[in-house]
């Protein structure tokens, strides 16, 4: 009822904006009304639960890149941490940002936040994540000797039993400030590894030095801590020309960059390292958090169901790497990174890779470049315009449960009924199978599929326990158009 009533409002605030001056000297009440409403709407934001998200980043250039985005995300989290670590590619004295390379983000961040609250009161302040941002162990290449304030922060969120939820710790650079808390909890508290490490999960970009193999497996490999260690990321990182199709390398372009990124949308944006023409760099790092953003497609419940940080599939113990597209590829037992990691190997010059098998490598997160660069732009305008020259994602339901049982040969309805824009744009469904996380290996006809109603008939040759993922893609009619979605599993019993 009350999103209804923002809805409408949001709708009459813009027609007041559009008229005369002296029509509007004479809305001035209608538009005070509007900007109470607004408020309101901004407390009525679907309130699901909260990831806590714990970043380690060595401070590339492309991390500062990714660190833009996930600013503009961190509504989305409860931010635990924001720590500086190093890699094999970034350490002191090599090549290195400097220990406060992330306060120029921070202050940027601060001069935005009030106008981004506008939008979703659940932005956290600038004063927020300074006092969660620390330093680090970055003397060298994997250095986890010395407690540095960055490790005790990591052990002091772990150890903290006044909240349970799980806690995504992501490694944009190298594992060793991870390790170094680790290694403390381990030192100091070994009753208390079982309850740290039900509550950890961790995404890697890359190993990005050996700790994790030489330490972190080692130590706590027997509590099987769900791990992701992505490849995948080159698709948005250095080298997205040899890797987006072209069809989506528009949304990476100097020309769509400068208009939706980089000129006229504040002083974050003014920090994004993109080249000299506006064409984008890199954020290889953004997958990390892109993985935990609840957009509907329910990613963070099995790495394999995929989302807008990739696909991944379980090589091991409870690490997930991945999917390479050649039959009876052997993965290395050890580390996977930039000397072995398939992708990355499939880029270089000699390779015996083909352009088919590179395309559906890196599809996990290609397929999804159009929506998540229109998302990154539309929250770019919350820095700088009110709610009711911005446009806002749609909020999708169904008017069913999201996990369904049927048997072969049955018809499933599926409905989205109860979705809703709050800008009251008109919406566009489009309902199509997520074959990939499937273990269902045939293909579903879906009828109606373009309507919030559609419906299909499960095939007569499924079997009993498989499954058949179904997504519901809504897309708004605002500029620039934004997309969520709900995922429907279907049983088969």
């Amino acid at each position: 009822m009350i999103t209804n009533t923002a809805m409408m409002l949001n709708k009459l605030k813009k027609r007041v904006l559009q008229k005369s001056r002296a029509q509007l000297v004479l809305s001035c009440s209608l538009i005070g009304m509007v900007l109470l409403t607004e408020n309101a709407f901004a407390q009525t934001v679907e309130q699901t639960e909260k990831t806590r998200v714990i970043v380690t980043s060595d401070g590339e250039i492309d991390d500062q890149c990714s660190l833009v985005r996930f600013l503009y995300y961190t509504n989305e989290w409860n931010v635990e941490g924001i720590v500086t670590s190093s890699s094999q590619y970034h350490w002191h004295g090599h090549r290195w940002p400097g220990d406060d390379w992330i306060d120029p983000f921070l202050e940027a961040y601060a001069k935005v936040q009030p106008n981004l609250a506008l939008h979703d009161s659940r932005y956290p302040t600038a004063e927020f994540l300074k006092q969660r941002t620390f330093l680090g162990n970055v003397e060298t290449e994997g250095e986890m000797d010395k407690v540095t304030a960055g490790s005790s922060h990591i052990v002091k969120v772990l150890l903290d039993e006044s909240d349970e939820r799980p806690i995504w710790i992501q490694a944009w650079g190298g594992t060793n400030t991870l390790a170094r808390a680790l290694k403390t909890i381990e030192e100091t508290h070994p009753e208390k590894m079982a309850y740290v490490a039900n509550k950890l999960r961790l995404f890697l970009i890359w190993e990005q030095d050996l700790t994790y193999q030489s330490y972190i497996r080692p130590k706590w490999g027997k509590f099987n801590i769900p791990t992701i260690i992505s490849d995948q990321f080159e698709a948005i990182a250095y080298r997205w020309k040899n890797v987006q199709p072209e069809s989506m390398q528009t949304y990476f372009n100097g020309d769509w960059m400068n208009e939706n990124i980089l000129k006229n949308h504040g002083p974050l944006n003014a920090l994004y390292a993109a080249h000299d023409n506006g064409d984008f760099r890199s954020e290889g790092d953004s997958p990390a958090f892109l993985h935990t953003i609840n957009t509907g497609l329910r990613s963070l419940e099995s790495p394999d169901w995929g989302g807008w940080g990739g696909r991944y599939i379980k090589v091991r113990e409870n690490t997930w790497l991945d999917p390479v597209p050649q039959t009876n590829y052997q993965y290395p037992p050890g580390r996977w990174y930039g000397s072995n990691g398939w992708g990355r190997s499939s880029l270089r010059e000699g390779t015996d890779t083909t352009a088919e098998q590179r395309s559906e490598y890196f599809k996990p997160l290609w397929r999804w470049t159009d929506v998540m660069q229109n998302d990154f732009a539309a929250r770019s305008d919350w820095s700088v315009k009110p709610f009711a020259e911005a446009n806002h994602p749609p909020i999708v339901k169904l008017a069913h449960v999201n996990n369904l049982k049927a048997k072969a040969g049955e018809i499933v309805k599926l409905n989205a009924k109860g979705s809703h824009d709050p800008d009251g744009d008109k919406l566009h469904y489009n309902w199509w199978q997520y074959a990939e996380a499937d273990s269902y290996e045939g293909s579903v006809n879906i009828q109606n599929a373009n309507a919030q109603q559609a419906y299909l008939t499960v095939p007569k040759d499924a079997q009993k326990n498989q499954t058949i993922h179904i997504v519901v893609e809504v897309t708004d009619s605002g500029t620039p158009q934004l997309t969520r979605y709900q995922r429907v599993v279907i049983e088969i019993n």
